[in-house]
């Protein structure tokens, strides 16, 4: 007998799993989400196959949560693909909200990116250097791979998103409480407009760093602000929501659940978050070189200043796109 509850649907683009892994950890919830929903389509959980989702009439599926960024043409097409079949679509996670780490790739052409990860990597086992291309010859026939897309897109670039639930992985009770919402019939609301500094319990003591530092170098003071040890958190300038859960087991906040600000530039708020915690040094007399020395050592503990300041959200930043320059 076919169900008559609602239809929900979670699939992976570029993301790493571990969205997945978060559906998994709202533990025995998962018994409401199977009492509210037909839990039908899953690629690393379910066997239901794309043709399925092609049969389906259009807004078929009542929830759709697509985590991953679109980085070839067959995430495009399940991107454009469930986006028509859902009434709802959320970007699950921070690679489809904001590209994540897969985007960071965006600095650099398609074939350096090849070249990296099969040939010059430190991990690469490939004595043939062998780069995979669009089609291979195996036994029985052909094998097709998708292509690269130009560059690495957030989920909202290609298709209409209504709501985003941010953070690398969203945290499961997060999870759990925007599905009941959406059980209960009522409209998705958006996100609180907190930081990640107001859910941390550590002390905020007003005072400066010497320098910025990195995590190897030093352990950090038990309750005291991890920026103001020097440590590169950039919570002040992070949407909150998952309960500082990072700096509470001494991490520095890395900024997954999203840019505070909307309208600004990510990286421009965590480097002036940073900024803004480090002594700058005495100024007065001292010649303009020795002062750029000062600086340049004190944020010398940012090794990778675009790693840090955009790990997240490089798709849908002003600096966004490197690789038609590189490529040339």
């Amino acid at each position: 007998m076919p169900t008559l509850k609602p239809k929900l649907a979670m699939y992976w683009a570029a993301s790493c799993g571990g969205c997945e892994i978060a559906l998994a950890n709202i533990n025995e919830a998962l018994l409401e989400v199977d009492a509210h929903f037909d839990f039908m389509f899953c690629p690393c959980l379910l066997d239901t196959k794309r043709a399925d989702i092609e049969a389906l009439p259009d807004k078929a599926i009542f929830l759709t949560l697509f985590n991953g960024a679109l980085r070839t043409e067959e995430n495009l097409e399940m991107a454009e693909l469930l986006r028509r079949k859902s009434q709802l679509f959320v970007a699950f996670g921070a690679c489809a909200a904001s590209g994540g780490i897969p985007a960071l790739a965006n600095q650099h052409g398609i074939g350096h990116v090849l070249e990296t990860v099969f040939r010059t990597s430190a991990s690469a086992d490939n004595p043939q250097e062998l780069i995979p291309g669009a089609t291979s010859p195996v036994p029985g026939g052909e094998l097709e791979l998708p292509a690269f897309l130009q560059r690495v897109l957030a989920v909202h670039e290609a298709v209409t998103v209504d709501y985003t639930m941010p953070g690398c992985p969203p945290e499961p009770e997060q999870i759990v409480a925007v599905i009941r919402h959406i059980a209960s019939g009522k409209p998705l609301l958006g996100c609180t407009a907190r930081a990640v500094c107001d859910q941390c319990s550590r002390e905020k003591r007003g005072s400066l760093a010497a320098r910025l530092i990195r995590p190897f170098e030093a352990l950090p003071e038990a309750g005291w602000c991890l920026a103001e040890q020097g440590f590169s958190c950039i919570g002040t300038a992070t949407h909150g929501g998952c309960g500082a859960l990072c700096p509470a087991v001494a991490m520095p906040c890395t900024g997954c659940y999203g840019a505070l600000d909307r309208d600004a530039d990510p990286g421009a708020a965590a480097l002036s978050a940073l900024a803004a915690v480090v002594d700058p040094g005495e100024s007065s007399g001292k010649a303009e070189a020795d002062i750029h020395t000062h600086l340049h050592s004190a944020l010398a503990g940012v090794a990778d200043p675009l790693g840090t300041f955009y790990r997240y959200t490089l798709a849908t930043t002003v600096v966004a796109d490197r690789s038609p320059e590189v490529d040339q």
